[in-house]
C-alpha cells in the first residue's frame, strides 16, 4: 500500500493526476503537532489545481453526507471533492469506504483500486 501512495504522489507530481486541495485539509494541518509534518502537507497545497473553499453548496452537501452516517470532516472532505468535480477520492479511512456505495457523484476508492483502475 505505501509503494502505491507513493505511486499516486508521483504521479501528482508529474501532472499525469490533480490534486484538488479544501479548507478542511487547511484546518487539520493547522492542528497538526508534527511541524515538520505540516510543512510537508502545505508543500501539497502549491501543486493543487484548485482549492475548494467554505460555501453554502460544500456545507449542504456535507449535511447530506453525515446523515448517511459519514463523520462530519469526512464529510466535508467528500463534499469538498464533489463540488470541485473530481472523479476519484482515494482514502484509506475504513469509515469512509465501508459507506461509499451510499456516496454519488464520485467514486471512493482505496489508492490500491484506484492504481488498478488506471491501468
Amino acid at each position: 500500500e505505501t509503494e502505491v501512495k507513493l505511486e499516486i504522489q508521483d504521479r501528482v507530481r508529474s501532472g499525469i493526476i490533480n490534486l484538488v486541495w479544501s479548507y478542511i485539509l487547511d484546518f487539520e494541518n493547522s492542528q497538526n503537532p508534527y511541524v515538520e509534518r505540516s510543512k510537508e502537507i502545505i508543500e501539497w497545497k502549491k501543486i493543487a489545481v484548485e482549492n475548494i473553499i467554505e460555501n453554502e453548496s460544500v456545507l449542504i452537501r456535507m449535511r447530506g453526507y453525515e446523515k448517511l452516517g459519514i463523520k462530519s470532516k469526512d464529510a466535508l472532505h467528500i463534499s469538498s471533492a464533489v463540488q470541485a468535480n473530481c472523479s476519484y477520492f482515494i482514502t484509506v479511512d475504513k469509515g469512509i469506504l465501508n459507506k461509499r456505495n451510499l456516496v454519488q457523484n464520485i467514486k471512493i476508492c482505496n489508492p490500491i483500486e484506484f492504481i488498478e483502475e488506471q491501468e
